[in-house]
């Protein structure tokens, strides 16, 4: 029960506030509690200075027994029986909740707002589905497969994950880093050598690349199928939760790292040469080394239409910045670039004249269904965990981003429901590996899109250029693709701006990034997310390991409790010494939790204990010593005329006794503050124990303050209480704790706390 007293002068005006009445002389604005009231600044910095709020609060000390016979803790569990029980009972309102969640396009469609969203859905559609036109060509070079495959992977994909997405902005597609990843794996296992073969023409070696780039795609199709099959899983048995474990820095380090393998991919695009490709650890070094060697054989016209390309297009995305604020739509540079590059080669003839490689041969038309190789599914199930999480990490954490934005909400588990469903089905039709591009999707929510409809939309544009313009582009130079590359990774390369930031915020953080960037750097996307994560799990395990523990102290007039080092005006309570972890208590910790308890107190637990068994001992052998005098000396015994004994006393009987008063070094209790603690295993509770054993023994009692649900029930689970220690050794605060020991020094029937905040 909450009462507020007031004092106040001159004239006012009362508004109310929550629960509470605010006084001030009146006019202007201000916030004070819970709403605005009309108080200027200035007038609300008079009125706090003037009125003074007293709260007190009257109730019992209590302790978790009292807590829960007041509370009446529930003892019934649910169990497992019941809980499968009631997962798997059928109705029909649960049957249709669980189909609109299955395939959530049936739940907003029908409901579509044609007149609010249409024509910006449109406009997005077609935005987005000419930036996917050159992003799909140049995007497949990073897969090593045809750039018309990566027309397909902007079709199937997208229009499967417009039925089953929850996020409404982000664009599904083709992506740079999920590509070198896939590239990764089609060279590994269809290298060039497999593909020699005799020129009677050259008298030279030349490569097959019908049959390499046939072999590629399957290698492409089968670790695509596989993530997929991955993914489907995972959010079939609600793992969504795993992208938890890619925190922020490791995924902008990792997508930094990733894309230095995307650049260095395309060296030989832009130099006009053929470095050998490597596979594993430390490749990307060798990648360099040998593409520095063949400098010397740069063609010069691959090299000019690179630099010319990769110089045009920032300038024309720096006037797209500039124009941002003045046009609706994105000036489509990327595909201005490609259409004028098509031109001039075709009209210059760069590829005979020149020796420049061109895209070559693109079919019309989709391609049929075809179901992966099956053989291949155990060579690529490493790389296809690997583009699972990557691509689904991706997906929610920029589809978050705008669900937040927006107000809505994105279904973890059914996003990787459909991501996986986009690349099972992507890759029957020979599509790879897709996640969402930040690019495209600023564009995407830019030009006016606000449902999946334009992500269809886009796809159906695909659609069109698939079937009858994709051919007009065979001329395109590859160099032009690779500096449409270049150019879209600059924001990705902006990244190594977070250093800076993350040294001044958290250095831990800042350690994972950099960690995350070279792992990625030397272990190639797949090895290096592995480790990386591995090493951010160690940087959790190290900060709880090495926690800060404090002693509290009280900050006076109050209930609050502050570390003593940290506050000057805190004071440590007469007496009793209260301990707190800054982690949570278990296995790894545990011994060093007990080792700080014992130095922060200063208490060598172990010195006083063994003093005490010395002691103890010696009272025993003492005790025995005197026994046998005892029997001797009644031996001697002179016997009375009615055969009683004749006593005598003992004066030379040496007699050991523990001292009755406590030791004044030895505070009178120990309050362990469990607050940060959410769980206990069973190091934890053993800990736990053995410290109320322990310092119970040299007459110092410990109690538990500010213990959660769960940690209670671990205490129950792991045999904390017996008939000696009991749930009154718990309290619901510290402040409970340690008014129970004042009270007892006091006045020991007086268990009423008045706490007076002034």
């Amino acid at each position: 029960m909450s009462q507020v007293e007031e004092e106040q002068t001159g004239p006012t005006l009362t508004c109310v506030v929550g629960y509470e009445d605010v006084v001030s002389d009146g006019g202007g604005s201000c916030t004070y509690g819970r709403e605005l009231c009309p108080l200027s600044p200035q007038q609300s910095l008079a009125m706090a200075e003037r009125i003074r709020t007293r709260y007190s609060i009257n109730r019992e000390i209590l302790d978790e027994a009292a807590v829960n016979e007041m509370a009446e803790k529930s003892k019934s569990k649910t169990s497992l029986r019941e809980k499968v029980k009631k997962s798997v009972r059928c109705s029909g309102p649960r049957l249709k909740s669980c189909l609109l969640g299955s395939v959530p396009v049936l739940s907003w469609l029908p409901r579509y707002p044609i007149r609010e969203n249409a024509l910006g859905d449109l406009i997005s559609g077609i935005s987005v589905g000419i930036m996917q036109l050159p992003q799909g060509m140049a995007y497949a070079l990073l897969a090593s497969v045809p750039p018309v495959f990566g027309l397909y992977s902007s079709l199937y994909p997208v229009l499967v994950y417009f039925i089953f997405g929850t996020s409404k902005h982000i664009s599904i597609g083709t992506y740079a880093v999920m590509s070198v990843m896939i590239g990764g794996v089609t060279e590994r296992l269809a290298p060039d050598s497999d593909f020699m073969m005799w020129d009677n023409v050259t008298n030279a070696s030349i490569v097959d690349t019908v049959l390499r780039d046939a072999e590629r795609v399957r290698v492409a199709a089968a670790v695509t199928f596989m993530s997929g099959l991955f993914q489907i899983l995972l959010g079939l048995v609600h793992f969504g939760f795993v992208v938890t474990y890619l925190s922020e820095p490791l995924v902008r380090g990792y997508t930094t790292g990733a894309a230095i393998h995307v650049i260095v991919s395309q060296l030989k695009y832009t130099f006009g040469i053929s470095p050998p490709r490597y596979s594993g650890p430390f490749s990307l070094i060798y990648t360099v080394l040998e593409v520095c060697r063949l400098i010397t054989q740069t063609n010069i016209g691959t090299l000019v239409v690179s630099i010319v390309a990769i110089i045009g297009l920032m300038l024309a995305k720096e006037l797209n910045a500039c124009l941002n604020k003045k046009i609706p739509v994105p000036i489509p540079v990327e595909l201005i670039a490609i259409i004028i590059a098509t031109i001039i080669s075709w009209q210059v003839n760069l590829e005979q004249k020149y020796g420049v490689d061109i895209v070559g041969v693109i079919p019309s038309g989709i391609q049929a269904p075809r179901f992966p190789a099956v053989s291949l599914f155990g060579e690529v199930i490493g790389d296809a965990f690997a583009l699972s999480v990557v691509g689904y990490g991706i997906v929610i954490s920029l589809g978050r981003i705008f669900a937040l934005k927006y107000g809505y909400k994105v279904d973890s588990n059914q996003e990787l429901i459909a991501l996986g469903l986009s690349n099972s089905i992507g890759g029957i039709f020979q599509c790879f590996a897709i996640s969402c591009s930040m690019s495209r999707t600023m564009v995407q929510e830019s030009s006016g899109g606000k449902t999946q409809v334009a992500g269809a939309l886009s796809a159906v544009v695909i659609f069109f250029i698939t079937m009858w313009i994709g051919r007009l582009f065979e001329d395109l130079p590859k160099a032009v693709l690779a500096a449409i590359i270049y150019v879209n990774l600059h924001g990705i390369m902006k990244q190594f701006m977070d250093i800076r930031a993350l040294w001044r915020s958290n250095r831990v953080d800042m350690v994972i990034w950099v960690a995350t960037f070279i792992l990625t750097l030397l272990f190639n996307p797949d090895l290096g997310l592995a480790t990386s994560i591995v090493f951010s799990m160690l940087t959790v395990i190290f900060r709880t390991q090495l926690p800060k523990y404090s002693l509290l102290g009280q900050v006076p007039g109050t209930d609050i409790y502050r570390p003593l080092e940290d506050y000057n005006q805190v004071r440590q309570v007469p007496g009793i010494f209260i301990f707190r972890s800054s982690a949570t208590l278990y296995f790894a910790n545990a011994e060093m939790y007990q080792d700080a308890l014992g130095k922060k107190c200063g208490i060598d637990i172990t010195k006083f204990l063994s003093a005490k068994k010395k002691l103890e001992a010696k009272r025993k052998r003492q005790e025995k010593k005197n026994a046998k005098k005892a029997k001797k000396a009644a031996k001697k015994n002179t016997v009375d005329m009615n055969g009683e004994p004749e006593n005598k006393p003992q004066t030379d009987i040496a007699i050991i006794q523990m001292d009755a008063e406590p030791n004044p070094s030895l505070p009178r209790a120990i309050v362990l503050d469990l607050t940060p603690v959410n769980f206990l295993d069973t190091m934890g509770v053993k800990t736990l124990r053995n410290i109320l054993k322990d310092y119970g023994e040299i007459g110092v009692e410990v109690v538990l303050a500010g213990c959660q649900t769960g940690v209670v029930d671990n205490l129950e689970t792991g045999g904390f209480f017996n008939d000696k220690v009991t749930k009154s050794c718990l309290f619901s605060t510290v402040h409970d704790a340690v008014l129970y020991y004042e009270s007892a020094r006091t006045q020991n029937q007086d268990k009423v706390i008045k706490v007076t905040n002034l």
